[in-house]
């Protein structure tokens, strides 16, 4: 099984079907990738036999023996950690009420940003950018702030460096790596209440993996197109202008007018979607796919980058178009054949808040500063081997403030 596996699978689907089995060990996999067959798994009675997880070994010992709530077993604990999930920490009235942070984190990106292309000059060249650092630390201030501590952890203005306790390179928050962060805030728990600790600490149940991957990967992928395809990045751009304007900076309301925007995040997440084989289910009973038996204990992978580049289901499949989501209507909806954040009752539960942080943020990039290439390169897409599918070579650009920087600075 030699990497990158979804690309493996999706030719052993060309050779042996859109469903086939294989034993990993002494463990029985079916692999699926037919839009239909994931429809017919994840609808109805299916979708409750199809809900629960693999007891990994991974999922043990980094998962706090199978007990967070993406790699709980199906069940009334699951369904508990489901709802307060829901309803405490990412309903849609919480995520409103902590949109200054996201507010704060994107502006301090762009401060920071334009700080570094006037290094060398007054900022009307292009300067050489890593995209990379900034985007991590985007991400990680968004999910610590939010999410965990109420304050900042990583970034070149944070005052104990001491405190930047894990590597922005690894595309994740792990649970050691949040132990001190939740130990500080148990120490002083009386003095800030509005927090996913401080709200769920006798839980224990941290799961900040999801968040980190679907902001970084979003925004490295989406700006990686809008490079190669500078026709798109100009269209993007026109439609904040014209809908926005150069006086103020786009915000969270406003992605609601900006439909070429969505379209450019949603067609990133096809062709990259967060993670390209979904997180593996297992049936709690012998159940059928597609006419076939797929008994109890059978680790079930769905390949969505393979049903994402179906030819059967888009035109094209490999450019990156994203005039294709306003195709609406019927069975033939764009958003009915994706499934970058999973799917049904185990979808990701971050995927409402990583949309709306990719989505902003992308906006903000493109109103704030002109963008260009590297001068003689060619942007690489190599994959990075893992379940993340990252880009092996992280992503340099050009940038240069337009007129707007000026005016948010002051």
């Amino acid at each position: 099984m030699k990497p990158p596996v979804h690309r493996l699978l999706q030719r052993f689907s060309e050779k042996y079907g859109p469903i086939f089995s294989l034993r990993y060990g002494s463990s029985r996999v079916v692999v699926i990738t037919s839009l239909s067959l994931v429809q017919e798994s994840f609808t109805g009675t299916n979708d409750v036999i199809l809900s629960s997880r693999p007891l990994q070994l991974t999922a043990k010992y980094v998962g706090y023996n199978h007990t967070t709530v993406g790699t709980a077993p199906y069940g009334d604990h699951w369904r508990n950690l489901r709802r307060i999930f829901s309803l405490e920490i990412l309903s849609s009235n919480r995520l409103t009420s902590f949109l200054y942070i996201r507010k704060d984190e994107i502006r301090r990106m762009l401060t920071r940003l334009s700080r570094d292309a006037h290094s060398d000059d007054d900022g009307s060249r292009f300067t050489h950018v890593e995209l990379e650092p900034l985007l991590s630390d985007l991400t990680f201030n968004n999910i610590v702030r939010l999410m965990v501590a109420g304050k900042r952890y990583y970034g070149d203005d944070v005052d104990n460096k001491e405190e930047q306790s894990g590597s922005r390179s690894s595309y994740m928050i792990s649970p050691c790596i949040v132990a001190p962060i939740i130990q500080e805030i148990t120490c002083r728990r009386d003095k800030d209440g509005n927090t996913m600790v401080t709200h769920l600490l006798s839980l224990q149940q941290q799961e900040p993996d999801y968040y980190s991957d679907i902001t970084i990967k979003g925004l490295m992928m989406a700006m990686t197109n809008l490079l190669k395809h500078p026709q798109v990045l100009e269209k993007a751009r026109l439609e904040i202008d014209e809908k926005i304007g150069e006086d103020r900076l786009i915000d969270e309301p406003d992605l609601a007018e900006l439909p070429y925007l969505q379209n450019v995040v949603s067609e990133t997440f096809r062709l990259f979607p967060v993670a390209p084989l979904l997180v593996p289910r297992t049936p709690t009973k012998d159940m059928k796919i597609g006419g076939y038996d797929v008994p109890r204990d059978t680790i079930v992978l769905v390949n969505a980058w393979a049903i994402h580049r179906d030819p059967k289901l888009w035109d094209d499949p490999e450019r990156f178009v994203p005039e294709r989501c306003n195709n609406v209507g019927g069975s033939e909806n764009y958003a009915n054949k994706l499934m970058p954040f999973g799917n049904g009752r185990r979808i990701c539960p971050g995927a409402g808040l990583g949309q709306r942080i990719v989505t902003q943020a992308l906006g903000s990039l493109i109103q704030c500063f002109d963008w260009e290439n590297v001068k003689g390169e060619e942007i690489d897409m190599t994959e990075s081997t893992g379940l993340g599918m990252h880009k092996m070579d992280p992503l340099r650009a050009m940038c240069r403030p337009r007129p707007i920087m000026a005016k948010l600075l002051i």
